[in-house]
């Protein structure tokens, strides 16, 4: 498994209430996740990253501090929190995503998931206009002067907050992530799905 730290932001006041924390963790973890994932470039595939709460994982595995940049381990010790993303490698094959995320699980030390991927889309009233046949469609819609690329990053901590980032291809550069808590509710439903 690969690890991808969350950045080592200033935790919000300590005095801010844990759930106004926890978003704040979650968003800096989706941002993370999404330049780690956009560091290799586009035509990428699913990717799928347990959330895990530093501390707390400190705790179970004190080598992991080895492994953090000294300002994330300041950041992870100064807010309970604070989340460490870890790459799931070795993903059981699946024809589709929604496959994929329906046979996930996750044990009870993981505080949340988040998935990227890659998705085609049109503006709207584009797709009345592809063929019937799933091929040609793909085809079409592959081919169609409208079409945008897009890298989604969706997590979701178990029973809380979502967020999500949106990065285009056209506008490929981190100043120009969008991001806010619910982008994507299909794919936030079915990542939170995940941990149920």
């Amino acid at each position: 498994m690969g690890r991808v730290s969350t950045s080592p932001t200033p935790p919000p006041s300590l005095d801010a209430a844990p759930e106004a924390r926890a978003r704040r963790a979650l968003a800096d973890a989706v941002r993370e996740v999404e330049h780690h994932v956009a560091a290799a470039g586009w035509d990428a595939p699913v990717r799928v990253f347990a959330l895990v709460r530093t501390q707390e994982a400190l705790a179970a595995e004190p080598g992991l501090a080895d492994q953090l940049a000294p300002e994330v381990l300041a950041a992870a010790l100064a807010d309970d929190q604070h989340l460490t993303s870890v790459e799931q490698e070795g993903l059981p094959a699946a024809d589709d995503l929604e496959a994929l995320l329906g046979g996930l699980t996750w044990p009870p030390t993981v505080h949340g998931a988040a998935v990227t991927v890659e998705r085609v889309v049109l503006p709207p009233g584009a797709e009345d206009d592809l063929p019937s046949d799933p091929d040609a469609a793909v085809a079409a819609l592959l081919a169609h002067p409208q079409r945008q690329d897009v890298r989604l990053a969706v997590a979701v901590l178990r029973g809380g907050p979502s967020w999500c980032a949106v990065r285009t291809r056209a506008h490929d550069s981190d100043d120009a992530v969008g991001d806010g808590p619910d982008l994507v509710p299909g794919l936030v439903a079915a990542v939170r799905a995940t941990l149920e």
